[in-house]
């Protein structure tokens, strides 16, 4: 009788690498910007904290709503790819539009454009991601997604931690400034996203 293979001896199909990378470079991109979207709204477009909420509400209610439409038409058209490409394509163009920001109805439309395209790949995504590998080994693909998912999250805050302590020094407030050097810095992972 074999001995049964260790995740480290297991082929990892190129689709599970490329969907990590794509999801680690994106998330790194959204971090360095949704973190200090609230403070940026607050601070320099001087919008009370029920727009904030409102903002954020529909903008992850939105995404939300639309993975289980995503879903189903991923499944009805048997095309994952395309919607899940779409989905980051969408989010990583919404991204220059933070720079445009003067009023909080341009950085709703930013945001709400980001979520939709978050909803439109996340459930075409981890269709593909199952598809692409045997079903005994699709905790490790998983496994393997969420940890570049959960690791460009983390870079992408460490980031932004390290730009506003080089732009602001010990100024405790976002600036404008600041702020529009994170988003130019974001656009690079989520090319980056785009193009994997």
């Amino acid at each position: 009788m074999s001995e049964p293979e260790s995740p480290a001896q297991r082929e990892i199909p190129r689709n599970i690498w490329a969907l990590s990378g794509t999801s680690f470079f994106m998330d790194v991109s959204s971090e360095m910007i949704l973190n200090v979207l609230p403070l940026f709204l607050a601070n320099v477009l001087g919008v009370g904290t029920a727009v904030i909420g409102l903002i954020e509400g529909v903008a992850e209610s939105t995404s939300s709503l639309l993975k289980v439409f995503a879903g189903g038409l991923s499944d009805r058209l048997g095309a994952r790819k395309p919607l899940a490409a779409g989905g980051y394509l969408l989010s990583a163009l919404a991204r220059p539009l933070f720079l445009l920001a003067s009023s909080w109805g341009v950085v709703a439309g930013a945001r709400w454009a980001d979520r939709i395209g978050k909803g439109l790949r996340t459930a075409p995504r981890d269709a593909l991601l199952a598809d692409s590998i045997p079903y005994r080994d699709r905790g490790l693909a998983f496994g393997l997604h969420r940890a570049a998912d959960t690791g460009g999250a983390v870079l992408g805050l460490l980031i932004t931690i390290a730009v506003v302590a080089h732009v602001q020094g010990r100024t405790s407030e976002l600036g404008g400034d600041t702020f529009r050097t994170l988003v130019l810095l974001s656009l690079f992972p989520a090319l980056i996203a785009v193009l994997s």
